[in-house]
């Protein structure tokens, strides 16, 4: 899919992964994007998250989980839901929304060893960067 808008907003519940590595992948492909991310429950920014972007060389220093109510609708273009087993949050304004559901990486329910969790993120952030690339085809 081609995109020509300049304004993203990355949604999923607790703006911990998905949406974070999310905007982190696209503000470094895109870097004249605005990029933010925001979730419904925002927590922090998950280390497994944090580990499988700076594998790649990305930083989520900046980064901080953020409510999507501190979002200013009309500053976004593009919502990208990234929930799949969870209810997304909502967003009201105009902006065009596209589904990249997909599960949570965490799978904080299950018992896995730390490389076996890392391995989640490190999956979901490929599956995201191959989207990414597809938002400027």
């Amino acid at each position: 899919m081609r995109m020509s808008h300049r304004s993203v907003l990355f949604l999923c519940v607790a703006n911990s992964a998905r949406s974070q590595m999310a905007e982190a992948l696209t503000r470094a492909r895109f870097p004249e994007w605005t990029v933010q991310s925001a979730g419904s429950q925002p927590s922090r920014v998950n280390p497994y998250a944090v580990r499988a972007l700076a594998e790649i060389g990305l930083s989520t220093e900046a980064h901080t989980s953020k409510h999507v109510d501190t979002i200013d609708p009309s500053s976004v273009d593009v919502v990208v839901m990234l929930c799949a087993e969870e209810e997304c949050p909502v967003f009201l304004g105009d902006a065009e929304r596209l589904d990249w559901s997909m599960p949570d990486p965490d799978r904080k329910d299950e018992e896995h060893s730390d490389e076996a969790r890392l391995q989640f993120f490190c999956d979901a952030r490929d599956v995201i960067a191959a989207k990414v690339e597809g938002l400027c085809g």
